[in-house]
């Protein structure tokens, strides 16, 4: 397991999940989790940091879509906050002004509704937050 921890960051339920997958009765993983935090292989706050970064600089996610995933891992809401920190603000503006652009320029429809939904369909399942898609579909469709 300290290898499996040593490839990547791996969550609480990662790990639980993976011991179950091998048939350890529950003692067994109860004492291995505790020897991989002890060890400092297993750290949430860390992981979380780490993820957050990642689907952010990596796979353009927003807040919206870090903070939904980290929460279906179980991570606390104090590792969540903390994580999200690691994302600077004038990045994070800059990346979701790119990545909106780009998506606009790609998208081939003539309708304007439709454009302006298939954009908003898109920035949201990325999981950015409704007050800067709908800003930023007004910029884009008023310049055109």
């Amino acid at each position: 397991m300290m290898k499996f921890c040593a490839y990547r960051e791996r969550c609480h339920k990662e790990i639980e999940q993976k011991l179950i997958e091998m048939h350890m009765i529950p003692e067994a993983r109860q004492e291995i989790i505790y020897k991989l935090i002890t060890d400092d292989f297993l750290n949430e706050e860390r992981f979380a940091k780490s993820f957050a970064r990642g689907k952010f600089n990596i796979k353009k996610w927003g807040k919206v879509r870090i903070k939904r995933e980290l929460k279906l891992r179980e991570i606390s809401q104090f590792n969540i906050n903390s994580a999200l920190k690691e994302i600077s603000e004038k990045d994070y503006l800059q990346t979701f002004h790119q990545l909106a652009e780009k998506r606009w320029n790609f998208i081939k429809e003539k309708s304007i509704i439709k454009k302006k939904k298939k954009l908003a369909d898109y920035l949201f399942y990325r999981g950015w937050e409704s007050h800067l898609v709908y800003e930023k579909i007004h910029e884009l469709a008023s310049s055109n």
